[in-house]
């Protein structure tokens, strides 16, 4: 594994414009980075990145299959007691979900190390899935890599077929999220290409426009009745949300499925940690209500079991702690985890965001900061496969 560096592509900008790629500046600031690019061999993919995937998300459906069937697991995973049962129903009925997104530090020695997994409404999909596609295939078309250069990256073709197995029928899904938040927008209308590719027919509705008719039903803006929905809004909100109650008896198909609530918070690392203790792949991770967290000593990381963009995040070395970001998390639970620094490349600190798609490994996106904590601000880099 190794960061080189590139010319940028004089016209990228007009490109991902052009693609629907609008949120390639935030603050001022490029997120997309083409200047440098991380190259892998195959090894480091398949061995390094995609076993582990592989790996852990069955590690995960084990959890899920375990946690359904206990209150004290629904409990520290902080599932409303009075949504408890629609969530574990979700799972015995095999609700299929559509995608997740590991978040790794791996340096292409070591072995890539679980941060966290975004398993309800992962973003960096589209510029994953697509536009550092695009890159290499401009790089190879000018000639800068060689015509056998490739890339992990088969996201596009598995969410098509994903939407196809989910729905093989086709038919009318919704799809929502905050009309106004460009990057989520975007994304969806990305997984609306998707679907429309699959042979379904997309609908759009905003996540505020969503209502309920006499009979229970929920409906759309147009009073459509909403049958089947992707949701880009997280489970740990919807189960707190006023329109929670209504959802058992809705007959409504939502991807991501209730029981990807049971993944999407930081209280599945110390219960992975619990079941597979020295697990190469995972790092040593406690509740701080168990006692056991003493372990980790005065260094570690701390973390609310609901936090996003890496809001609320607290990295302490020797005792001290670093500057955090407050985003209003951390009414909750916390955990500790043990303090492993992302590897670092041309002094920036690099993850390794790995995809799965249904139950399959299907790429990875690479995010870069100064800092150690990743944030919204972080940038993105592209990367490419040569042995």
């Amino acid at each position: 594994m190794h960061r080189l560096k590139f010319s940028e592509r004089p016209d990228w900008k007009a490109k991902a414009e052009a693609v629907g790629f609008t949120w390639n500046n935030a603050d001022g600031r490029d997120y997309w980075d083409e200047t440098a690019a991380y190259q892998f061999t195959m090894a480091e993919i398949e061995d390094g990145i995609e076993a582990p995937t592989a790996e852990l998300h069955s590690m995960c459906l084990d959890l899920v299959d375990e946690a359904v069937q206990s209150e004290r697991l629904m409990t520290q995973l902080e599932i409303p007691e009075a949504m408890r049962d629609y969530v574990a129903d979700s799972w015995k009925r095999n609700e299929p979900s559509l995608y997740g997104r590991f978040d790794f530090a791996y340096d292409g020695t070591a072995p890539a190390k679980l941060y966290e997994y975004n398993a309800d409404t992962p973003t960096s999909i589209y510029e994953t899935a697509v536009f550092q596609w695009l890159w290499l295939e401009d790089q190879i078309a000018a000639g800068v890599l060689p015509d056998d250069t490739d890339q992990f990256n088969s996201l596009h073709e598995k969410l098509v077929d994903r939407f196809r197995a989910i729905f093989p029928e086709g038919g009318f899904v919704h799809f929502a999220s905050d009309p106004d938040y460009v990057e989520d927008r975007q994304t969806v209308k990305y997984l609306e290409d998707m679907a429309s590719q699959a042979g379904l027919d997309p609908q759009f509705v905003a996540i505020g426009d969503i209502g309920l008719n006499a009979d229970g039903k929920f409906v759309d803006h147009e009073n459509f009745l909403i049958g089947a929905m992707f949701k880009l809004y997280p489970w740990e909100q919807m189960l707190r949300d006023d329109y929670a109650e209504p959802l058992p008896g809705a007959d409504v198909t939502v991807l991501e499925p209730a029981w990807k609530s049971l993944l999407s918070n930081k209280g599945i690392l110390p219960l992975l940690w619990e079941r597979h203790a020295g697990h190469p792949n995972l790092l040593e991770t406690y509740f701080e209500s168990d006692p056991a967290h003493t372990t980790l000593g005065s260094s570690f990381v701390r973390k609310p079991l609901f936090s996003r963009e890496g809001a609320n995040v607290e990295l302490v070395k020797d005792g001290r702690k670093s500057s955090v970001l407050d985003g209003g998390y951390g009414d909750g639970a916390w955990i500790r985890q043990a303090l492993h620094a992302p590897p670092k490349f041309d002094n920036r600190y690099v993850i390794v965001g790995s995809w799965v798609v249904g139950n399959e490994p299907a790429g990875i996106g690479l995010r870069e900061d100064r800092g150690r904590i990743t944030r919204n601000t972080s940038r993105f880099l592209p990367h490419f496969i040569r042995d």
